[in-house]
């Protein structure tokens, strides 16, 4: 096939290209180098990540793939285990063509099954499982700082710091470093956060595989949960998550799990020509 259809969305402006293929017939097992030329911002489309969309029964990657199963990519080509934001643009995607209701529907990830609900407000709640929290002693580095730092995963590897300001850990670009090395082998995603109230944080994120974004709803959670625990609060409890692209809220519930809940929205679509990928 010479052309393939796309679309792009973002939730809290963390933005992905869309690929429907239904079948998994359309890209195969998605070449690293086409994700990178999508999520190009000069030569390509322009995007954090890609979302392939594929009938849950028909995709070859987990067990039980949901409904529908979302492949991610980072902007790297790198595979991921989840995505907070994309899972809800993801859903936006099935609910505006028709291809779910969203009252819930199950979504398949490399990180387990994930239901997703759309509220009549037009917001989409993900309930993203339970946290594993450790190890302990991490430590990360940006800027020529360095801070302490909590472990937490959440289906992908979190490494949340508190910091006086924002500005402290400096442009995102690079990779933070952090140690022990062996506390993340495939990497780490890396939360900046400073407290503005007592339910209330603001955080920036360097997303591993993209770089600095303007959200990350796995991190949101991550970032909930390390606050949560700093202040030694009872849960259920509820923040609101300050990103740079808007704000989302985070329920960390008494069952343990956490329910991710803002705006998705898709915004653009076109067709691709192959032809257009350098040789």
């Amino acid at each position: 096939m010479s052309t393939f259809p796309w679309l792009k969305g973002h939730g809290t402006e963390n933005d992905f290209v869309l690929l429907p293929d239904p079948d998994g017939s359309v890209h195969g097992d998605l070449a690293p180098e086409l994700v990178r030329f999508l999520c190009d911002r000069h030569a390509g489309i322009g995007a954090d990540g890609v979302l392939r969309v594929i009938d849950g029964a028909k995709q070859p990657y987990v067990e039980d793939g949901g409904e529908w199963f979302m492949d991610y990519r980072n902007a790297d080509g790198s595979t991921a285990e989840m995505c907070g934001n994309g899972i809800r643009v993801f859903v936006r995607y099935l609910v505006d063509e028709g291809l779910t209701t969203g009252k819930p529907v199950r979504i398949g990830t490399r990180a387990g099954v994930k239901e997703v609900v759309v509220h009549d407000d037009g917001t989409i709640t993900a309930d993203l499982g339970e946290p594993r929290v450790g190890p302990a002693g991490v430590v990360v580095g940006a800027n020529g700082h360095q801070w302490p730092a909590v472990a937490v995963d959440m289906g992908n590897p979190h490494a949340v710091a508190f910091v006086d300001d924002l500005r402290e850990p400096g442009h995102l670009v690079d990779q933070p470093a952090w140690s022990p090395e062996e506390a993340f082998p495939s990497g780490v995603n890396v939360e900046f956060v400073v407290r503005r109230g007592p339910y209330d944080v603001q955080m920036r994120v360097h997303e591993r595989g993209a770089g600095e974004t303007r959200s990350c709803g796995t991190g949101t959670c991550a970032v909930t949960v390390a606050s949560t625990l700093a202040a030694r609060q009872e849960r259920p409890v509820t923040y609101r998550v300050g990103v740079l692209g808007g704000e989302v809220a985070v329920t960390w519930r008494a069952d343990n799990h956490l329910e991710l809940r803002g705006p998705a929205v898709v915004h653009a679509r076109g067709e691709f020509d192959r032809g257009w990928l350098p040789a």
